[in-house]
Parts: structure tokens; C-alpha cells; sequence
């Protein structure tokens, strides 16, 4: 599997060619950047470790050197600040975004190839790429609650101590300010969460409230994430790599699930070699539902305004 990074040589595109490196399932890594020194320097600090880890290529290149690539992944996009919303970066990333995709539809990839998008705001941009047409839909996906589902796992088996391998719980909805916690469905190696002596509703809120605002405070604290979503990316990219139909709450284009069709947003879905293979419908509380069209609403009003608006980098 061939692997292209537009945004390689920043933090995210770097720290998810990092854990691919060390999962070792993608044959050919490479990098691309509007700062193409930064993408070379990443990609020179992976190949010293290659003889460690697996047999790669690893490199660094422009567009042109993405023919071929069976999986085209997007991260690049301007830096949220700490007290902006990811959906206020809108109007200052769809530009640059659409920039991209002009590029990406000059590129000959396979009619396999899929297109991943991690830029944010992810669920709007995934909705942009897949009007684009540079692919058939179902091989457009963005991250969508990914990330925040990792976190919101990890989050909660810190609090509870709990083993985070063995937590199941699900965000789904909007990457962003809507997102909805999934707490009907929320486990740990089976038994539902309640039977944790942790367990409250008050603790579960602030648990969900410190998750929802775990990736500003990543930023503020550091300057940006990389970590945790680098490995999410490489998780992905690992089901479509080997084919493994994992469920994954991923953002695609939703077509009457649970009532919600026309927009993009996370479900659970099931993920392969060609993309998307299949949206399930999750079983979830009537407030749990409310909450999701409540979730779609609010990005497609955003989706509108983008469009009769003209965008500006």
C-alpha cells in the first residue's frame, strides 16, 4: 500500500507517518508539503529508523510523485487556535482545501484509491471532497469522531481505572462542538459502564466535557495535537490496508440512517480496501437520537453558509 501525506511535514501528517512506521503495514510512505524542506526533514528522521521497524520507503516529493498512491490522506489546513471552534476555522480553511483538491484531481491514482481527510473542520471538508467527484463516494471518508473516541475511551478508563483496551464507548455526530457521547451503548470488556464503582452521571459528564475539550487543551498546553490522532489516522489506514471491515465511527456521506442523510458525520461504518463498505444504524436512546439530528442540523446550516460564502485562506 502506498501511502501519500499532503500536510507530511506538519505535526498531525508526521506523527501519523510515525505510527504507520511502526505498525509497518504501508509499503511506501510519502510526504508532501507547501514547506517542502519541513516534509524532507520528517521524512530523512523516519528513513534513519527504518532498520528498526519494517521495510518501507519512505520519502518526501510534490504531487506528481502521489501517482499511483492507493490512499490519498489530507491533514494539511491552518492551526485552530486555543479558544476557536473547529467549524470557526471554516472560512479560513475551505480556500487552501479546495486548492488541494484541484491538485489531487491532476494526479492519476488507481480506481481503487481512496481519499482520507483529517483537516478540520473534517466533516464539512469531507463533505466538500466528495462533491468534488475526484472519487466515488464511498472511497471518500474523513476521520470524523475517530479522534474523539480514542480520547473518550482513554479519558474514561483513566478516571475509572479501567483497562483502556477493553473500553468500549462511541462519540458520534459532529467532530466538533455537537458531538454526541453514546452512553446506552458504553462498555467495558462487555458489561455496560454502570457496573463500574466509579460509575455516576456526574462523573460520565465531566468526563465527556474534558474529552470534548481535550484537544484545545492539547494546544494550549503544547501547541498542537499529533499523538493521539497520528495513531487514530494509522488505525484507519490499517483497515483499509488489510482489509479487515473494522467498524469505525468515520465521517462519510450519510444517506437515511437513523433519518439523517445529505450531509457528513460519524457512524459506525464499516471500513475496507475499497472505503466505505457500510453505514449500520446504532441502537440508541430517543435523546441520543435528537442529539445526532441536532448534530446533522448544525452542520448542514455551516455546509450552507460555506457555500454562499466565498472563501479566503
Amino acid at each position: 500500500m502506498k501511502v501519500s501525506i499532503i500536510g507530511g511535514g506538519g505535526r498531525v501528517g508526521s506523527d501519523a507517518a510515525f505510527a504507520m512506521q511502526m505498525m509497518g503495514f504501508a509499503k511506501e510512505i510519502l510526504l508532501v508539503d507547501a514547506n517542502p524542506d519541513m516534509a524532507a526533514g520528517e521524512a530523512l528522521d523516519l528513513l534513519h529508523g527504518s532498520s528498526l521497524c519494517s521495510s518501507q520507503k519512505i520519502s518526501s516529493g510534490d504531487y506528481q510523485q502521489m501517482k499511483g498512491s492507493d490512499a490519498v490522506v489530507i491533514t494539511a489546513g491552518l492551526r485552530r487556535k486555543p479558544d476557536e471552534s473547529r467549524l470557526e476555522l471554516i472560512n479560513r480553511n475551505v480556500s487552501l482545501f479546495n486548492q488541494i483538491l484541484d491538485e489531487v484531481k491532476k494526479i492519476q491514482l488507481p480506481e481503487s484509491a481512496i481519499l482520507f481527510i483529517v483537516s478540520n473542520p473534517v466533516d464539512i471538508l469531507t463533505h466538500l471532497a466528495v462533491e468534488s467527484k475526484i472519487l466515488p463516494k464511498n472511497q471518500v471518508f474523513g476521520l470524523g469522531t475517530v479522534l474523539d473516541t480514542c480520547r473518550f475511551r482513554s479519558i474514561l478508563a483513566d478516571r475509572m481505572n479501567l483497562n483502556p483496551t477493553q473500553v468500549e464507548a462511541l462519540i458520534l455526530g459532529e467532530h466538533g462542538d455537537s458531538m454526541v457521547p453514546i452512553w446506552s451503548s458504553a462498555t467495558v470488556n462487555g458489561i455496560h459502564l454502570s457496573s463500574c464503582n466509579e460509575y455516576s452521571e456526574e462523573a460520565c459528564q465531566d468526563i465527556f466535557d474534558f474529552t470534548k475539550k481535550s484537544g484545545a487543551e492539547v494546544i494550549r498546553l503544547k501547541g498542537g495535537a499529533g499523538r493521539a490522532v497520528g495513531v487514530s489516522i494509522a488505525h484507519v489506514l490499517h483497515a483499509v490496508a488489510l482489509n479487515t471491515e473494522a467498524i469505525l465511527p468515520v465521517s462519510s456521506l450519510q444517506n437515511g440512517k437513523l433519518g439523517i442523510k445529505d450531509i457528513c458525520l460519524s457512524l459506525p461504518t464499516k471500513i475496507g480496501k475499497s472505503g466505505v463498505m457500510e453505514v449500520l444504524e446504532p441502537s440508541v436512546t430517543n435523546e441520543e437520537k435528537n442529539k445526532l439530528h441536532q448534530s446533522a442540523e448544525s452542520l448542514k446550516s455551516v455546509l450552507e453558509q460555506v457555500k454562499n460564502t466565498p472563501a479566503s485562506v
